[in-house]
């Protein structure tokens, strides 16, 4: 595969990503890695390759084409791209929980020597060593590195990249317990989507209103956290982001639990279960939510009292009746005669 080819592969295999077609996208980047003899055309396809699997939560897939991206830019000798290869190694560590391992990479990245890229990716450099820092619980040098990476930001107008430090420091200041701000920085992260990010990807609003959603049930504005956590679960289904799914339903328990509904809380996490299992295919996982879903609906009597369906399976308006019993409003009149 040359040159020419491997460049229109790629972009075709951007194209389904974008479009949410993932194992369609995936297939056409592995078929380039495994015909393009074009190094600089590998490179591109494995940090594609980095990024996607990285959104869909497979992290050690993620690191095994970091690694060989470091390889890749090895062979090229070309500074700026083995700055890349090494920030998308430290980022891989950072998700498999290996913060060491995270400051070490990012600080390789540091040490190189003086590259283009470097001005460029020097913020998200530091961003991941904040959060490499903020996982070991040293605060102080985590708010040193996010405040480097907002500098960066503000100094090279990089509104993304002032996006994603804003919800770090969100994450920083809930567990410092200064929840005021960390509402405040999360807020800012979703002015700064609202007001340019027209063509970012909607994973920039699905993180700001996750964050948001955090530090609302924190304040104990469970209304209003419900609200940011539904949204975000919202585009997360749609672009198929598994590790933001999984933090929204552990933000809807949370929600449920500060609420005392803790049979609520269950029968919700069954129902988004079931949401994120039938849209991955997986029929015997689906199955089995769908079987604890309807346990908890007649274990709690959570059904409705005129047409019998299952009340708490999607949003729906409702009407208690003076005898308790609920029934849903969009129940044709007749059933009330």
């Amino acid at each position: 595969m040359g040159q020419d080819q491997t460049k229109q592969q790629i972009e075709k295999g951007l194209q389904l990503y974008q479009s949410n077609q993932t194992e369609k996208a995936l297939h056409v980047w592995m078929k380039v890695l495994e015909k393009s003899a074009d190094l600089v055309g590998r490179f591109r396809v494995l940090g594609c390759l980095v990024t996607a699997h990285s959104e869909m939560g497979r992290y050690k897939e993620m690191l095994k084409f970091a690694v060989v991206q470091i390889d890749t830019a090895r062979e090229l000798e070309d500074a700026d791209l083995l700055l890349e290869s090494y920030l998308n190694l430290a980022r891989s560590n950072e998700k498999l929980c290996e913060f060491h391992k995270t400051v070490s990479y990012c600080k390789t990245c540091l040490g190189l020597p003086g590259t283009r890229a470097g001005a460029q990716l020097g913020g998200q450099v530091s961003l991941s060593m904040g959060n490499a820092f903020l996982g070991l619980s040293l605060f102080q040098k985590a708010l040193e590195s996010f405040e480097k990476a907002l500098r960066y930001a503000h100094n090279n107008d990089d509104a993304m990249l002032e996006c994603r430090v804003c919800c770090s420091l969100g994450s920083f200041y809930a567990q410092v317990k200064d929840y005021e701000k960390a509402l405040f920085f999360p807020c800012k992260a979703a002015e700064l989507v609202n007001d340019y990010g027209k063509g970012w990807s909607l994973k920039y609003r699905a993180m700001s209103q996750y964050h948001m959603a955090v530090a609302y049930r924190l304040l104990g504005h469970l209304g209003s956290a419900m609200e940011c956590c539904e949204e975000s679960m919202k585009i997360a289904l749609q672009h198929g982001d598994r590790p933001l799914q999984a933090l929204c339903l552990l933000c809807f328990a949370d929600i449920h639990r500060s609420r005392g509904d803790l049979e609520l809380s269950q029968l919700k996490l069954h129902c988004l279960s079931e949401s994120i299992y039938r849209s991955k295919g997986l029929q015997r996982e689906l199955r089995a939510h769908v079987v604890r879903f309807h346990e908890c609906v007649e274990e709690t009597e959570l059904y409705c009292g005129l047409c019998g369906e299952s009340i708490g399976e999607r949003n729906s308006r409702l009407q208690a009746l003076p005898c308790s019993h609920i029934f849903h409003l969009r129940v044709p009149l007749g059933y009330l005669a």
